[in-house]
């Protein structure tokens, strides 16, 4: 039996995965060798050539790679829908972010706040301040994580506030979820997998897929912050 699937997965999957790669292994045999990065510096890296099975990324990023050849059309599956949040440190005051205006009062009476460059969250968060007509006053003393997990800069206290999906926010301790950002103000990122055309192995990674697209994996997507 194939035993090994090499999956490249989306942040925003990491909480939900850790949980069902050990469920899955001890049912199959089939060892999941997992790599986690922001959608966009994995499209980079599939088009350099990085050998994978199966990529779990944004719907918009499986679809690129999808008209490139990349990723089987038909095996393509929805996962969850992911929303942007906020989180503060662990003990602080909850702010108003319940509507855009007390949003924008909260963002800009912080000190600082923390998001992402490469993530989806972060480009989105980008272009909401700058609808928002905010964008040069939190950016003057925003602290802009590269990659990775933006509410780690919460534990060491560099920002007060820090976005990013829920549920990579709910990955780092020391910290306490909001909110999502007022759901007027987004539109939910679909999180989606997909098999490689060239994957090593297929059959395992199918069944990864069948897997993830199974009911029993919604409760655990559910608690990870996500929506199935």
């Amino acid at each position: 039996m194939e035993n090994a699937v090499r999956m490249l997965s989306t942040l925003g999957l990491l909480g939900a995965m850790r949980q069902l790669s050990s469920a899955f292994e001890a049912a199959t045999d089939i060892r999941i060798d997992a790599d986690f990065a922001p959608t966009q510096a994995l499209l980079k890296r599939l088009r350099e050539g990085e050998a994978a099975d199966l990529v779990i990324l944004t719907r918009e990023g499986l679809d690129e790679v999808i008209g490139e050849g990349r990723v089987i059309a038909d095996s393509a599956i929805d996962l969850a829908r992911s929303y942007v949040g906020i989180a503060v440190r662990a003990g602080h005051a909850h702010p108003d972010i319940a509507g855009e205006g007390a949003l924008r009062q909260t963002l800009l009476a912080a000190r600082s706040v923390a998001y992402s460059r490469l993530g989806a969250s972060g480009i989105y968060f980008a272009e909401l301040i700058e609808r928002m007509g905010i964008a040069a006053e939190i950016n003057a003393r925003a602290t802009i994580v590269q990659q990775g997990f933006t509410a780690e800069r919460l534990v060491t206290g560099e920002a007060d506030l820090a976005v990013q999906q829920i549920s990579e926010l709910k990955q780092i301790d020391g910290i306490e979820v909001v909110g999502p950002i007022p759901h007027a103000l987004q539109t939910p990122a679909v999180f989606s997998a997909g098999r490689m055309a060239n994957a090593k192995h297929a059959a395992a990674a199918d069944r990864l897929l069948h897997h993830l697209a199974s009911p029993e994996v919604a409760p655990v997507l559910r608690q990870s912050g996500l929506e199935p």
